[in-house]
């Protein structure tokens, strides 16, 4: 039954994808942080248009809500056969296999609706060595509608990836078991006015599921999730008065459909206020109120109180003994901070405050150069799940963006970078690091720079993110991996067009993730692969070539992979 599952949670993610390319659903308008029960966006700012910019959906101040003048769309399916070669160099052996293809990469705009996606679907077939025969899904998808112009839009996304296993977000090789993630979410916005007054409103349902092939054998066995988020928010900008205000209050549910049946809840209510000081710069403060709860199943125990363990290595729950609470926060919440807008191609924003019990900074930094660069960074804390952690990344994703596929693998790379915006996009690494069914307190850091220039593009990152797990305070759940871990990834891109027909690529990533208690061990990946594409027959037809170098340094896996591929793809349309 549990294969049966999988394979429909497969078909269903991979024609949610396929039907995103071509189908009308909306975008937009959480808060940038794209957390349901975070501050609502404060109305007004530093400059003569903060009004005005209330009114619009967040996604339009963010640049990416501009309709185009006139329908176009570019939508691409395609064929694909390489031989691979690939060489264990720490005395494995070495392999050969063929992959076989299929896939669609679109784009359609028109007035109204924004969409984009790519999917591939890949079948990997043994001629020699110890590797089975695979099947490798994968794809992303953004889609936004106006449903009332300038009043209500329509969002969804899709996405469908690999990991390996714990710490390995990045460097999955098809020597590896791999962990599967499904992620879909969907739901309006609202974003009008009452007269002087802005009404802002958002709904997101959003479900997640994980086939983890990769199975350690301990507790936590994360299966699937749903979550709802809501937010709601009114207020002014600076005009009427000297000073802008926005009350805002929000909701989020997760239900994780584990043994351990994780739930978490999180409501806030608040009011902000921003002052201009400057034609620049305001200041802004905001104060309010707050509830965070998780909770859990209990083990099973014997008849010592030692958990029992099944025979397949996992915990075993008791659904009927008392649930356990996890994670209980609430009070009064307070912050305050600075906007600052030197010109309209630079934002600085920065808030420090009292929240989830301690001390809380945030800040967000965007600068646009002048010849196609630009540069995103942002400091984040916030409480989370792994599966509101994904539909939040999904939700910030631009609606025209860029990824890097692995040649090999046919997996998605790193990042999704804006491509009509230089700098923006969104990276999943930190959130695929660690998979866990219960909820964590998350704090780090982020940015991203990219950009184009003549023949060259490239794009270059970092990320950090600590975590600290809700988990009831009681040794025996110490199987169930470390209080808290960490996790630290760069990447890099570089790509140059050699002639119209041909291009040349090179991508590198380094990986560092440490728990504590050392419950998984560091874990370090290292790779990098260089490409080269040539098209012929019309642009029909495409002769690929690839080399990669892997490292993976663990205390579950020690591995440096060196594999070679040529292929040929043949582009329908």
């Amino acid at each position: 039954m549990r294969s049966e599952l999988r394979v429909l949670r497969r078909l269903a993610l991979a024609f949610g994808l396929l039907v995103a390319a071509t189908t009308a659903h909306g975008q937009a308008g959480m808060p940038r942080s794209g957390v349901s029960y975070d501050p609502p966006p404060v109305v007004g700012g530093p400059d003569a248009t903060a009004a005005s910019d209330a009114a619009e959906p967040e996604d339009s101040r963010n640049g990416r809500a501009t309709r185009p003048g006139r329908a176009r769309s570019d939508v691409q399916a395609y064929l694909e056969f390489a031989q691979v070669l690939s060489a264990e160099l720490d005395g494995g052996e070495t392999f050969t296999y063929s992959s076989v293809a299929a896939g669609v990469d679109g784009q359609i705009q028109t007035r109204r609706v924004r969409a984009q996606a790519s999917y591939r679907y890949q079948r990997n077939i043994e001629w020699s060595g110890d590797v089975a025969d695979s099947d490798i899904h994968s794809g992303i998808a953004r889609v936004n509608a106006d449903i009332v112009p300038g009043a209500l839009q329509f969002d969804a996304g899709a996405l469908a990836t690999r990991t390996g296993g714990v710490g390995r977000a990045l460097g999955v090789t098809d020597r590896d078991d791999s962990t599967e993630v499904y992620s879909i979410y969907a739901g309006p916005t609202l974003a009008t006015h009452v007269g002087p007054v802005a009404v802002n409103a958002a709904y997101r349902l959003g479900y997640t599921a994980v086939d983890d092939e990769a199975f350690l054998g301990f507790g936590d066995d994360y299966d699937d999730s749903i979550t709802h988020s809501a937010t709601g928010s009114i207020g002014m900008g600076p005009g009427r008065l000297p000073f802008g205000w926005t009350v805002g209050a929000g909701h989020m549910r997760s239900d994780s459909g584990g043994p351990f049946d994780y739930r978490f809840e999180g409501t806030f209510v608040r009011g902000d206020v921003v002052v201009p000081v400057s034609p620049t710069l305001a200041l802004t403060a905001g104060v309010g109120y707050e509830q965070l709860e998780s909770s859990q199943i209990d083990l099973a125990r014997d008849a010592n109180g030692l958990p029992v363990v099944g025979p397949d290595g996992r915990a075993v729950p008791d659904p009927s003994r008392p649930r356990l609470l996890t994670y209980d926060v609430d009070g009064l919440i307070y912050d305050g901070g600075l906007i600052w807008r030197p010109t309209p191609r630079t934002e600085l924003t920065a808030r420090a405050g009292h929240r989830y019990g301690g001390t809380t900074i945030v800040g967000t930094f965007r600068h646009q150069f002048r010849r196609g660069f630009g540069v995103t960074a942002a400091v984040f804390d916030t409480v989370e799940t792994f599966g509101g952690t994904l539909i939040a990344n999904l939700n910030n994703l631009p609606t025209d963006f860029d990824i890097l596929r692995n040649p090999f693998t046919g997996d998605l790379g790193n990042c999704a970078i804006g491509g009509q915006e230089p700098g923006s996009g969104q990276c999943f690494a930190s959130s695929l690091q660690s998979i866990r069914g219960t909820s964590y307190r998350m704090r780090g850091a982020s940015i991203l720079f990219s950009g184009s220039r003549g023949l060259w593009d490239f794009g270059f990152g970092a990320g950090y993110a600590h975590r600290r797990f809700a988990r009831p305070d009681d040794p025996a759940f110490d199987s169930f991996g470390g209080r808290e871990d960490e996790s630290f990834q760069v990447f890099g891109s570089v790509g140059r067009e050699l002639s119209r027909t041909s291009q040349l690529g090179f991508d590198a990533y380094a990986s560092w993730y440490s728990s504590d208690p050392d419950a998984f061990g560091d874990v370090t990946t290292i790779g990098g692969t260089l490409s080269y594409s040539r098209t012929f027959l019309f642009d029909r037809l495409q002769l690929i070539a690839a080399l990669g170098l892997y490292h993976t340094d663990g205390s579950l896996i020690d591995s440096t992979v060196a594999t070679g591929l040529i292929g040929l793809r043949y582009t329908f349309w």
